[in-house]
């Protein structure tokens, strides 16, 4: 296999979950059932909230936006994992490989800072209720997203233009079902220290940043929580935070395991199957976690129930 120049013609062969052929129509149906439902459940909550007119609020215009980021960052791992269940040649080029990771990796940074521009929005909805409306505006809302997606394709730009400059020269089997980063490096003949250095300045600004930022709103919600005397308001402000934080454990928690665990055979194993949590499973499960406990959602869906009952009768 040849590097330098010609890295952009190198073939890699993903292997997927090869290592159980017997569950391969199993599996199939699993994911594919997962990616089905994590589409249908977030485009139903993104017309749900743009269709109801008392959704129209800071927090349902991050929600459906990180819906939408679900939506494409599921898309980009799923089809190909699927496709790939039933392919004898499960290969890939250089170049599908890296614009598939730079895909994954912008909008999983971007989820990252949209988680935390939601943190800053619970922390204005419950430490300054009487001035929510004027500081959230819908100025502000829009600038935080945009500056959200802007942020994460830039921190990803940066790491294709490093990811272009490696060579490939020997193995090119992927122990996994996407081009993830890890396995690249893996894989590569180059000197990956610039790489790593790059990789570890992004981490500090997107992981430590986001999670400090994070951190710091829900000490002040607790706080402010605290304060509040009956506790059927303390409940109602605590429930208004636990979508989100609990969205918050669940990506950043997988991200953290998959990404700071050190990469030897055995790890690239269990990496794979974590992976399955933030890559797939996640996205279908946010849609969810915003809902179930949601009254303000669940009134969304009675009303809509109701007008849809009137005019089918």
């Amino acid at each position: 296999m040849s590097g330098g120049r010609n890295s952009t013609m190198i073939m890699f062969i993903l292997l997927g979950f090869s290592e159980f052929p017997k569950l391969t129509i199993v599996l199939f149906s699993v994911f594919l059932g997962i990616y089905l439902m994590t589409v249908s459940w977030n485009v139903g909550l993104i017309i749900l909230i743009r269709l109801d007119s008392h959704l129209h609020t800071p927090m349902y215009f991050f929600l459906s936006n990180l819906s939408f980021l679900d939506i494409c960052y599921v898309s980009t791992t799923a089809p190909r994992m699927l496709s790939d269940f039933f392919k004898k040649q499960k290969s890939i080029s250089f170049m599908g490989c890296a614009m598939q990771y730079f895909f994954f990796s912008s909008l999983g940074l971007t989820e990252c800072c949209l988680l935390t521009a939601m943190a800053y929005d619970r922390y204005a909805a419950i430490c300054n209720p009487l001035f929510y409306t004027a500081i959230m505006s819908p100025t502000l809302c829009m600038q935080m997203v945009a500056g959200s997606y802007m942020t994460g394709l830039f921190g990803s730009f940066v790491q294709l233009c490093v990811l272009f400059q490696l060579h490939f020269c020997g193995p090119n089997v992927i122990n996994h079902f996407f081009c993830d980063l890890p396995q690249l490096l893996i894989l590569s003949c180059s000197d990956t220290f610039v790489f790593q250095v790059i990789v570890s300045v992004l981490t500090v600004i997107f992981g430590l940043t986001s999670s400090l930022i994070i951190m710091i709103s829900y000490g002040y919600i607790v706080a402010t929580i605290l304060k509040i005397t009956s506790a059927e308001g303390r409940s109602k402000a605590f429930n208004t935070c636990a979508s989100h934080l609990t969205a918050v454990i669940l990506f950043f928690g997988s991200g953290i395991f998959v990404y700071m665990y050190p990469n030897s055979d055995d790890s690239l194993s269990q990496n794979k199957m974590a992976s399955v949590l933030y890559t797939v499973i996640i996205p279908m499960l946010n849609p969810l976690i915003y809902s179930l406990r949601n009254k303000e959602i669940k009134d969304a869906l009675h009303r809509w129930k109701k007008r849809i009952f009137s005019w089918c009768y």
